[in-house]
């Protein structure tokens, strides 16, 4: 997998994650249609801000982490969907 260089510094305690692909099919082979496909839960680490004064980061980029259903903010960059968010709506690293 080519490495990605996103031109996105987050700020302070904030992430950048690219959400995974959201599921075509059932694990039976039904095609599920845009209208009922879930938002993913699970995304890759892009970019990491510093972290505060007293609060270092604990995720890095490339990490596969899990998040909340409707956590973060969505943003394009360059044709890419992303979501940027704070540490805290993380809930683990997988």
């Amino acid at each position: 997998m080519a490495k990605k260089t996103l031109n996105i510094l987050p700020l302070a305690d904030r992430v950048v994650v690219e959400p995974a692909k959201a599921e075509q099919t059932t694990k039976s082979g039904i095609i599920i249609p845009d209208t009922a496909k879930e938002k993913p839960q699970r995304g890759t680490i892009v970019a990491v801000g510093r972290g505060k004064k007293d609060e270092p980061m604990t995720v890095k980029i490339g990490d596969t982490v899990l998040y909340g259903k409707y956590s973060g903010t969505e943003i394009n960059v360059e044709g890419n969907d992303y979501l940027i968010m704070k540490e805290s709506d993380i809930f683990a690293i997988v």
